[in-house]
């Protein structure tokens, strides 16, 4: 089983006082004061601008990120991180225009750039994922602000973190790439 790692450095171009991680950490804040470039070894992962995996939060799969202001538009403030479970199968999700699973729905089990053009309403106020791993973004084509989704029940937008229930595009999380 391949584990993930990711290394956070308060420099760019990977230099400076750095922490390695290979499992969620809900406060980074004791390893760096400030986070300008990033390096994922093995495995994908989500980073946090807060602690306790709130606030901005950024996809990251293996690679290297000299520049994380210029590369993914992410300010120097990294708090947390997340490791996505390696997930081999089916996805699958369900996208409800009322809250506690309730109203019009649709299921999806492939990438979606445009829910509007789908669900013919961009306003998404709660989901079940069923399987795997999803990314849900604010715009269409898998642009904006984004939030992971894990398998689970999200009765409410803001339990996936989201602060109005506007949903433009998701797309499945691959963890073997």
């Amino acid at each position: 089983m391949t584990v993930g790692k990711i290394i956070f450095y308060e420099e760019r171009n990977f230099q400076g006082r750095h922490h390695e991680c290979s499992s969620d950490s809900a406060d980074l804040q004791p390893y760096f004061t400030q986070c300008h470039s990033i390096r994922v070894e093995s495995g994908c992962f989500m980073v946090y601008e807060h602690p306790n995996y709130t606030g901005q939060q950024y996809f990251l799969q293996r690679g290297d990120y000299s520049d994380c202001q210029r590369v993914i538009g992410f300010s120097n403030c990294i708090r947390s991180c997340r490791m996505i479970p390696m997930y081999n199968g089916i996805h699958r999700m369900r996208l409800y225009e009322r809250a506690d699973m309730a109203g019009q729905m649709v299921e999806l089990t492939e990438d979606c750039p445009n829910i509007m053009d789908r669900f013919h309403t961009s306003d998404i106020q709660s989901c079940h994922v069923m399987d795997g791993h999803w990314l849900l973004y604010e715009q269409p084509n898998y642009r904006g602000r984004m939030y992971y989704l894990g398998p689970g029940e999200y009765r409410r937008y803001s339990d996936w973190g989201g602060t109005v229930p506007r949903i433009g595009s998701l797309r499945r999380i691959n963890t073997l790439t």
